[in-house]
């Protein structure tokens, strides 16, 4: 395998690193208690990957086995246990454990044992908050009709499969 064609041309290098704090609040807070980072949002990296952090509160929550044309989505649990679906079975997934979901792979995740924390990598960076942010408003997506349930899913690149 080579590397990929360069992205940067010049000679010198630039002054073009950011940070982004680890103990700030979180972007983003669900009605049961998950919490939400953006550590790096897509549109900060040059559409080239999305960087999340994901706090499980503790009630179980998390989605069913689906799977994404648009990207990969990769999965690194910090702390905890989450439940990971690896397109034949959900396995526990415990902190160090790492999943990688090529575009098109199945899979889901879950907390089933308690609060939880996890990186989730997009790559490309596709545009996940408003996705995000739409399972989190009031009433969420369980208050669509069908029809817009099906548009939100695949406006934001989620098809959802039977296990």
């Amino acid at each position: 395998m080579s590397y990929p064609p360069r992205l940067y041309t010049g000679e010198s290098g630039e002054r073009s690193a950011w940070v982004t704090p680890g103990d700030r609040e979180p972007d983003l807070v669900y009605p049961n208690g998950n919490r939400v980072h953006y550590v790096a949002r897509g549109e900060a990296t040059g559409g080239l990957f999305g960087l999340y952090r994901w706090e499980f509160a503790g009630p179980p929550s998390g989605p069913g086995a689906h799977f994404h044309r648009t990207m990969s989505e990769s999965f690194y649990v910090l702390d905890g246990t989450v439940t990971v679906f690896d397109g034949d079975a959900w396995v526990k997934a415990r902190s160090g454990d790492f999943l990688h979901v090529p575009p098109g792979g199945l899979h889901g995740f879950r907390n089933e044992d308690g609060p939880a924390t996890m990186l989730l990598h997009f790559a490309p960076g596709a545009p996940r908050e408003p996705y995000f942010e739409g399972l989190a408003r009031p009433g969420g997506v369980a208050e669509m009709t069908d029809d817009e349930r099906d548009e939100f899913m695949a406006r934001h690149d989620n098809f959802w499969v039977q296990e």
